[in-house]
């Protein structure tokens, strides 16, 4: 069964074998020329503007074929010549001419010559935009006002507190306010104390009032000083001046407008002097507590003024300042809390209402402003693409500054008047980006690995059309050892020797070479010859 197997499995192989040299052969009978040795078949180096997509070079090669155009000519759509065509999926054959490809069901792709010195540059044909969506904007100079956003919490503000205390000992006799966070107001009666130290105090300064005698003002004024060791405050000493009776019962009242926040007395109690009876909060002034983005904290200094929203209070604003930035950092979350200030007309807003806030500063100068959405950060640079004339879109790095409503900052980089893309930005990107990655691969040296022993080397003889750093361009004869035809094709320079000096295009070569592992052609042995040579159109291989 296995034999079976095996022997299924060859035959297989052999017609697949066979179809794809039929293909390949009827290919270069019908699909197209191979691109002759002229300067128009240069090599695909780095920055060549090759099209954006596979329906974009088919559409390319279409409207080549009817106006008529070929390798060598400028494609009047891009203003660049065209080097040659080919199939993307076999990349080493090229055409001088547009036909369908004879390899695959598609037209053949045209390759531009470089459009400029940037290898990133890419070519996007205006229907192509319009279906990505492409759309710009221009970088112009404008006011920048950085404004950044927070959210947080109200909490009291600590600065608007008042404490009730007992001044004398004493008992209480009654409360008016009999729980925390009750609001009460300015002058509303807190507490009833009886204090029976007072009473003798009290006492002693209506006794002296009451005698008749000259230089008495003395002694009144040091009764009305006893009652204020005692405890009494001016105005309790003002009502006992005023009625001329003793008060032993005292009513405590709220300094201000508030809440009680703290609550100690209750009916029947002792109480010492100083004791704390009530703790009150106002609520004219809140805090708000924002957690700020450590990296945006130095937008923010006191004094800058903000505006704040609470659910609890839908449609209305309200106004403060920034009072202090607290020298704190979270190290979870990388933030510094700052402390604003509110106003809080009507008390709408409590402790432990979230809030978000939107914090204003100074405008700065002139600045060069872009749409914040058309700036790429890759994490090591940030990235605008600009959008240059004839649908050419180029990556240019930046210096990016503040940001601020949908506006951002660029401080080396561009210019005024200039356009870049702010949307599908990431598309172009990644194409050209890729162009990048082509031009670098194509600079630097590559070392490949060593030939194996066993691979079979083939020989023949060329023109030289193009010479690289790690690639060379040649146009060879028939290779019948791997059923190739005449063509021109590129080949990764040897490894094992250096190129005779002085090579150029045009020079006749022998040479050798086996296909490596990646399916590429890899010379072991390049040697210049006479154009008269008898070797010359000869083709072989060896084991």
């Amino acid at each position: 069964m296995k034999t079976k197997y095996i022997m299924a499995a060859l035959l297989a192989s052999s017609v697949l074998g066979a179809a794809g040299y039929g293909l390949y052969t009827l290919g270069l009978r019908r699909g197209g020329t191979p691109a002759p040795a002229t300067p128009a078949a240069e090599p695909a180096a780095a920055g060549q503007g090759l099209p954006q997509s596979m329906a974009e070079g088919e559409e390319a090669t279409r409207r080549h074929l009817s106006a008529g155009l070929q390798a060598g000519d400028t494609d009047p759509a891009t203003g660049s010549r065209i080097l040659y065509y080919h199939d993307p999926m076999v990349p080493a054959a090229r055409f001088d001419k547009p036909a369908k490809s004879p390899f695959m069901d598609m037209m053949l792709v045209p390759v531009y010559a470089p459009g400029g010195a940037d290898p990133g540059r890419v070519i996007i044909s205006p229907r192509i935009q319009q279906n990505l969506g492409v759309r710009t904007a221009l970088v112009a100079e404008g006011l920048l006002s950085p404004q950044l956003s927070a959210a947080g919490s109200i909490a009291f503000n600590e600065r608007d507190q008042a404490t009730v205390q007992a001044r004398a000992a004493g008992y209480v006799e009654r409360l008016h306010v009999r729980a925390t966070l009750d609001r009460v107001r300015k002058g509303q009666a807190l507490v009833e104390l009886y204090v029976p130290d007072w009473v003798a105090a009290q006492e002693e300064f209506l006794a002296v009032r009451r005698m008749q005698g000259h230089d008495l003002a003395s002694l009144v004024e040091g009764a009305r000083q006893r009652m204020r060791q005692a405890g009494m405050s001016d105005t309790q000493i003002r009502q006992v001046e005023a009625s001329g009776r003793a008060q032993a019962r005292i009513t405590l009242t709220a300094p201000l407008d508030g809440v009680v926040v703290e609550l100690l007395a209750r009916e029947g109690m002792a109480v010492m002097p100083g004791a704390t009876l009530f703790r009150i909060n106002g609520l004219a002034t809140v805090w708000a507590n924002a957690e700020v983005p450590e990296s945006q904290s130095a937008l923010l200094q006191p004094g800058a003024s903000v505006r704040a929203r609470s659910p609890a209070a839908p449609g209305v604003t309200f106004e403060g300042k920034v009072q202090a930035i607290l020298p704190e950092v979270n190290p979870a979350t990388r933030t510094l809390k700052a402390r604003l200030e509110l106003a809080n007309p009507g008390g709408r807003l409590v402790p432990g209402m979230f809030v978000t806030m939107e914090f204003t500063g100074p405008a700065t100068g002139k600045a060069l402003l872009v749409p914040t959405e058309a700036v790429i950060q890759t994490g090591r640079r940030t990235v605008v693409m600009l959008a240059e004339e004839g649908g050419r879109f180029q990556p240019v790095e930046v210096e990016a500054g503040m940001e601020s409503g949908g506006q951002t900052e660029i401080r080396r980089g561009l210019q005024a008047g200039q356009r870049v893309v702010v949307s599908s930005q990431f598309l172009i990107d990644s194409e050209a980006s890729l162009k990048g990655v082509e031009a670098r691969l194509n600079a630097a040296p590559v070392l490949a690995p060593a030939a194996p022993s066993a691979a079979p080397r083939h020989e023949s003889d060329a023109r030289v059309e193009t010479v690289g750093k790690d690639m060379l361009t040649l146009s060879h004869g028939p290779i019948p050892a791997l059923k190739w035809g005449a063509m021109t094709m590129d080949f990764k320079a040897p490894t094992t020797q250096a190129l005779p000096p002085g090579l150029k295009a045009g020079d006749r070569v022998g040479f050798e070479f086996y296909i490596d592992a990646d399916g590429l052609p890899q010379l072991t042995k390049l040697t210049r010859v006479s154009p008269l040579s008898p070797s010359a159109g000869m083709a072989g291989s060896k084991k």
